[in-house]
């Protein structure tokens, strides 16, 4: 949602997920070997002394990218199914079947795989922020895609990890290279070919991904901080809970009787596909380091683009493409330097002193 190789990859902005990257051994680090986004964390849970016992599962890279896959397709299968489903639902209705089903499935995830000893948390507090934030960002996800093409909202809201690397270096005291901040600038310069003020290609609705970033990645800082303690299966569970719960509070005032088969069955997929996304990132991070997956992570823009193609007929333009293909190179290069980076530090650990 940095330096993406000590981080997870940001979550998508419509899912639960736990932390995004940013930038090095940071909280939010699964990988021992690139401490790390959501997800952060989730792909990042070991590396600390002090973390308790994780899930532990064998090592496949290609597992890892093969349910990173899976996950980004899940992904925008909820932004397009999503775009569809609220033109007929009031958005905080919709927003506490996403919830309720996230909840639903991640607990029993948690309780069947990991036991009932997963769910102890020491910062309930920090996971009621969390729960917050993340209501905040789903709203603001949900109102983007109202009026945004699912591809140029995918590729705006990949940009969480480029801010989240800046904040980081505010926040966290995490160093930053100049070759990273250059890919930052990068990155953010593609934003502006993508919504081109002045332009009207877009106009102030592009406004709303880029307060979505703002809060995602607020909310991905608060998930590194967290990620050295608590599991991220868990993190993902209280975080939903938590948003279930808040957005249940004007649910009398919104819900409406909805009659068509139609709906309730995109609000169930809307749910699935977040529950099932979440969960298949979180296992390919758990299968495969942090620094190998992330350049994989932009993926989620070209699927993005297929979903708006194949169900809204929709393409974007010239530039529109240009500025989707700045923000995933600059996003892999992050990723690959990353990779350079941390092997290198493992170098330098085996070479004696």
């Amino acid at each position: 949602m940095p330096k993406w190789g000590h981080a997870s990859p940001p979550p998508s902005p419509l899912f639960c997920a736990d932390p995004a990257p940013v930038p090095f051994p940071r909280p939010g680090s699964r990988q021992p070997e690139a401490t790390s986004l959501r997800a952060d964390g989730p792909a990042a849970f070991a590396g600390s002394t002090r973390l308790r016992a994780q899930h532990r599962v064998a090592p496949s890279v290609w597992g890892g990218l093969l349910l990173l896959v899976v996950a980004m397709a899940c992904f925008v299968v909820l932004d397009t199914t999503t775009k569809v489903v609220t033109t007929g639902v009031p958005m905080l209705m919709a927003l506490w079947v996403l919830f309720l089903v996230q909840a639903l499935v991640t607990g029993g995830y948690v309780l069947v795989a990991r036991g009932w000893g997963s769910l102890k948390t020491a910062h309930p507090g920090l996971h009621a922020t969390r729960g917050g934030l993340l209501l905040v960002v789903q709203l603001l996800a949900f109102f983007s895609l109202k009026y945004l093409p699912v591809g140029e909202y995918t590729a705006l809201a990949m940009t969480t990890p480029l801010v989240v690397t800046l904040l980081a270096t505010r926040f966290l005291g995490e160093h930053v290279s100049p070759l990273r901040l250059v890919l930052v600038a990068l990155g953010l310069v593609s934003t502006l070919v993508i919504v081109r003020p002045g332009s009207n290609a877009i106009g102030w609705a592009m406004l709303l991904p880029l307060a979505l970033v703002l809060f995602n990645a607020a909310y991905q800082l608060l998930a590194s901080k967290m990620a050295r303690t608590e599991d991220a299966v868990t993190t993902v569970f209280y975080t939903c809970s938590t948003a279930l719960l808040l957005s249940s509070l004007p649910l009398a005032w919104v819900w409406q009787p909805i009659n068509d088969l139609n709906l309730w069955l995109g609000l169930l997929l809307m749910g699935v596909a977040a529950a099932c996304g979440n969960l298949f990132f979180i296992l390919a991070f758990e299968r495969a380091p942090a620094a190998t997956l992330m350049p994989y992570m932009y993926l989620q823009i070209g699927f993005g683009i297929l979903g708006g193609w194949l169900m809204f007929d929709h393409v974007p333009d010239f530039w529109a493409l240009v500025g989707m293909g700045m923000v995933a190179a600059c996003g892999m290069a992050g990723g690959l330097l990353t990779l350079y980076e941390t092997r290198a530090r493992q170098r330098e650990l085996r070479s004696p002193s």
